[in-house]
């Protein structure tokens, strides 16, 4: 029992850290892009934010390709040296990027470069929650294995909470010390899992060579062809184009519009995390439970559609601690009861194939996202990604409207969640 708490420990930095310096991290990569302003280069200087979005595009891109990879390898070899290199790659991939700084006065190209393969390098080691959830399935019981992974859900929003907040303390000392630190945490968390990490998985149960690993584009192929969730879909992908196009892009913003530096936007993002983890962590469940999952979600793209307008339109910066909680809010309400729709709406047996083709299709957003806002960013105006954003957004919003107000009048009273039966048929005769 004491080696396994250790292990899960294990588990829970391993993921913690990952989100922790991710969180870290991102609020500060416009101002990493912001030095090379004095290049030579017209395209460059005009085009900050698509790079910024290039940079996170980047790390999403890998880590969606590298995720079901290094999920088949530790099938083959084992979960602990899959989970110890990895993790070990991150404070590679953290140390690098502190250094990238010290090539700016070899050229901007030398300066990019290591940019990107810092990114690029934490992107396929980042693709280790898999593995680690393949992990804790290992070694928990099946009544325990639902609160176990529940452990790694706890770990993003905690590591997304607090690195902000961390990066933005740092980052008073240097632009290059948030990453040292979370490089520090990284070798730190190597070291635990080489004394304390067993193998979970016997030799028995590998597979006797490394199988393909699973296209994560296979997944979407016959996603959007089930009628019964479609339109739920195209909700949660026009959600998250929009989310992660802001997540990217609003440090761009933020600079430009009110001259906020890295304290001031990691601050930002740490409220938004705040009020995610409260609303995703405290309150969720009792607005299920008194509304149901469909006004909920309604409810929470029609907050989301009105942050990003008044993003896009205050006129003073602390108005922005106001429209970002109506955001986190928004989008703590509306993705899980997105989510579970979307889960109700299959039987039982298609849960884990339609859930990972929706994370999949998330994934692609955090790529296609950050890409969008950039351009829209660069070619147009500084406002043109969040008025685009809440176009995207109350689309979805009346999108996944016409499709539940008819399933809403089905509930027998207001305060009653929508019963899965109800929801399963529904979806059933829809087919």
């Amino acid at each position: 029992m004491k080696n396994r708490r250790a292990s899960l420990g294990f588990i829970f930095l391993t993921v913690f850290i990952d989100l922790l310096g991710a969180g870290m991290i991102l609020p500060l990569l416009p101002f990493y892009v912001k030095l090379i302003e004095q290049a030579d280069s017209l395209w460059l200087t005009n085009n900050l934010a698509l790079i910024v979005g290039l940079l996170t595009a980047s790390f999403s891109l890998f880590q969606f390709l590298f995720t079901p990879i290094l999920g088949a390898i530790s099938d083959r070899v084992g979960r602990r040296p899959v989970l110890i290199i990895s993790l070990a790659g991150t404070g590679v991939a953290y140390v690098l990027l502190g250094f990238a700084d010290q090539l700016i006065s070899l050229g901007v190209g030398a300066f990019l470069g290591m940019l990107f393969f810092a990114r690029i390098l934490d992107g396929i080691t980042g693709g280790n929650i898999s593995t680690a959830q393949a992990y804790i399935a290992d070694v928990t019981p099946p009544e325990e294995r639902a609160r176990g992974l529940g452990m790694i859900g706890a770990a993003f929003g905690l590591g997304f909470m607090l690195g902000p907040a961390f990066g933005g303390l740092l980052s008073t000392i240097s632009l290059s010390a948030p990453a040292y630190v979370a490089a520090a945490l990284a070798f730190a968390n190597v070291l635990f899992g080489i004394f304390v990490l067993p193998e979970s998985l016997p030799a028995e149960r590998r597979t006797a060579r490394v199988p393909g690993a699973p296209n994560p584009f296979a997944r979407l192929g016959g996603l959007f062809g089930r009628r019964s969730i479609r339109s739920l879909l195209i909700g949660i992908m026009l959600l998250n184009l929009a989310f992660a196009g802001l997540q990217s892009n609003f440090a761009v913003f933020s600079a430009e519009r009110f001259n906020f530096g890295p304290t001031e936007n990691a601050f930002i993002f740490a409220f938004i995390g705040l009020i995610a983890v409260l609303v995703q962590g405290v309150f969720i469940r009792r607005l299920v439970a008194r509304f149901g999952e469909a006004r909920l979600a309604m409810t929470g793209l029609a907050l989301m559609t009105l942050s990003f307008v008044l993003i896009a339109f205050l006129p003073f910066a602390a108005g922005l601690y106001l429209a970002t909680g109506i955001l986190a809010a928004g989008s703590g309400l509306a993705t899980p009861s997105l989510t579970s729709l979307i889960s109700r709406r299959v039987g039982e047996h298609e849960q884990g194939s339609v859930l990972g083709g929706v994370q999949a299709m998330n994934s692609l957003m955090m790529v296609a996202g950050p890409l969008l806002a950039g351009v829209l960013f660069d070619a147009i105006a500084p406002v043109a990604p969040y008025i685009v954003g809440s176009v995207l957004i109350g689309g979805a919003g009346i999108l996944v409207t016409s499709v539940l107000q008819p399933v809403l009048r089905t509930a027998p009273t207001f305060s009653q969640p929508l019963g899965a039966a109800v929801e399963f048929e529904s979806a059933r005769r829809s087919e």
